[in-house]
């Protein structure tokens, strides 16, 4: 990669294909001490909302029939605010735990490793592969994993379905098989499958605030990177169903943040043909499948981007990864604290004393909006031009992005307006929930006239029943 490769908005747009010609109706209020870091952490979470905000205009002015593009102005502190959601989030006064005692930076017998283990099931399983009972205490867990290398607990973690992965410098991974292969890939990977139909979808009556209106959106994924498109999706006026498996409960907090704009079921696709057959009609009338699981994961469903082609020509699918689906570490999970430690960030961001850390999970959020913006392209182009299209951006990809080069501002577009980001309060807003009292942050994407905040709170994980709205 080049410098030219650098997070700009510009170089979003072309990824995903955008007409270069609709740059100019983007500007950016820039500010400075938002998401500050070593590496421009804020130039790609501009360009990476930028990119969806001019995505949703495009298609909101295609649908209205309007002669030209809304304006698009992304402003540094709406986008610094929303990178970090999670951490603004409050129900009823309380501030969430977004990481557990056993997620952190471990000292090894020859350098770092950092876990995930939020969830039972990973906490569970990295215990167990370290030989330890489940109520080890973070000083027994410490004690064990100085005894050994950062190489050695990543793979033995792997093997056991855990999460570790060993620290290594932007060097060790270029030279490591998976960062090669990661390198090697666009931005967003996107294609066009079969040869369906083009796309109708009604008429917005000169309004294109609700680009996404009529779009049904069947979300399958979890924890930030996939609910974040889709709760991107829903503030564009998209009916989006969340489906998880009862046995799986998300976060609770993770859930709320997230959560806005849209429903929540629960099927086990697994457990019998019931759940199956429901599962089955609402593919057969959604518009966009967006996956966040492993690759591979739920092809046994029959939901890879080729068999959906075949089952719901048409259809765009949006795939979301830790890793990508190719190299040796294709099939693993993965999430953003990792894969900054993998990729050469954390070292990057650290000192000789300990490995660190982005200002935000910029690669979860960085890539929700620029899955979002995919979708919303694909949509699109879908219009013209037919066929079942699929998005791929991953975690990974989005890594070598931020590391490519030191960023440009804005990219083209006008004029941006220098400021300063202090107090968040003007990118918050509360509203009463199922839940309670929350909260959150604002969303980023917005064009001439809105939208400006999503039309429903986030309920109960799982409550809703699994039907279209």
């Amino acid at each position: 990669m080049t410098h030219s490769d650098a997070p700009t908005t510009e170089f979003a747009w072309t990824a995903l294909g955008g007409d270069p010609g609709l740059l100019p109706r983007l500007s950016a209020v820039v500010r400075s001490g938002a998401l500050e870091a070593r590496l421009p952490v804020r130039e790609l979470a501009r360009a990476c909302v930028g990119a969806c905000a001019l995505a949703a205009a495009e298609l909101g002015a295609r649908r209205a029939g309007l002669a030209e593009v809304p304006e698009v102005r992304v402003d540094d502190g709406a986008v610094a605010t929303a990178f970090v959601s999670e951490r603004h989030l409050l129900v009823d006064g309380r501030a969430p735990v977004t990481f557990a005692p056993l997620s952190r930076f471990w000292r090894t017998a020859d350098g770092w490793v950092r876990t995930h283990a939020n969830y039972p099931h990973h906490r569970a399983r990295l215990l167990g592969a370290l030989g330890l009972p489940d109520g080890a205490s973070v000083e027994t867990v410490a004690g064990c994993l100085a005894e050994r290398s950062a190489v050695e607990v990543e793979d033995a973690v792997y093997a056991a379905g855990g999460l570790a992965v060993a620290l290594r410098t932007p060097e060790e991974w270029a030279r490591h098989e998976q960062g090669a292969a990661v390198a090697g890939q666009p931005l967003v990977e996107r294609g066009t499958l079969g040869s369906a139909a083009s796309r109708r979808l009604p008429p917005l009556a000169g309004d294109p605030l609700s680009p996404a209106a009529g779009l049904r959106v069947l979300d399958l994924t979890r924890v930030i990177a996939g609910p974040v498109a889709t709760r991107t999706l829903a503030l564009l006026g998209a009916d989006v169903l969340r489906v998880d498996p009862p046995g799986l409960p998300e976060l609770a907090d993770q859930h709320a943040d997230t959560g806005f704009g849209k429903r929540s079921a629960t099927l086990d696709l697994t457990a019998g043909r019931h759940d199956r057959q429901i599962f089955e009609e609402l593919l057969a009338s959604a518009d966009v499948v967006v996956t966040g699981y492993r690759p591979g994961a739920l092809d046994r469903f029959g939901l890879s981007a080729e068999a959906l082609a075949e089952r719901r020509p048409g259809i765009v699918v949006g795939q979301l990864s830790a890793w990508g689906a190719y190299g040796p570490w294709g099939g693993r999970r993965g999430f953003d604290s990792l894969v900054q430690v993998a990729t050469g960030i954390a070292a990057i961001e650290g000192s000789e004393e300990k490995p660190g850390a982005l200002p935000a999970q910029a690669l979860d959020h960085g890539t929700g909006y620029l899955l979002a913006a995919g979708v919303l392209r694909a949509v699109t182009e879908g219009l013209d031009e037919g066929g079942t299209r699929f998005v791929r951006p991953t975690l990974a990809r989005t890594a070598a992005w931020l590391m490519a080069g030191d960023g440009a501002g804005a990219g083209r577009g006008g004029a941006t307006q220098e400021a300063s980001y202090g107090d968040p309060a003007p990118w918050l807003a509360e509203a009463d929930s199922a839940l309670g009292r929350l909260r959150y942050a604002l969303p980023p994407v917005s064009f001439t006239g809105g939208p400006n905040d999503w039309s429903r709170p986030p309920g109960p994980w799982g409550a809703d029943s699994p039907r279209w709205g």
